[in-house]
């Protein structure tokens, strides 16, 4: 099958997937961090001189960063498609 052979459907499920998946990710890295944080804040600090309210910062902004590309990159393009082209029509 040839990129030009995807269906509008296929294209769907693969936004719809690669969303549910990353957010998958996204909630298994805020979960280390909610129930780990002291741990791994002991961790990055061997190797980066870094106070807990940077490292608290920093975490904050790369989970709001990856949340942010994760509509960006699939959510959005899934209602687009969706909207233009309802369930998988063919276009």
């Amino acid at each position: 099958m040839t990129l030009a052979q995807i269906t509008v459907a296929q294209l769907q499920s693969l936004l719809l997937w690669g969303a549910a998946l990353n957010y998958g990710i996204l909630l298994l890295a805020f979960a280390a961090w909610a129930f780990a944080g002291d741990a791994l804040y002991r961790l990055h600090v061997r190797w980066f001189p870094i106070d807990r309210a940077q490292c608290h910062g920093a975490i904050y902004l790369m989970l709001g960063l990856y949340k942010l590309s994760i509509w960006l990159l699939f959510i959005i393009p899934w209602i687009a498609l969706h909207l233009v082209f309802g369930n998988g029509a063919t276009p």
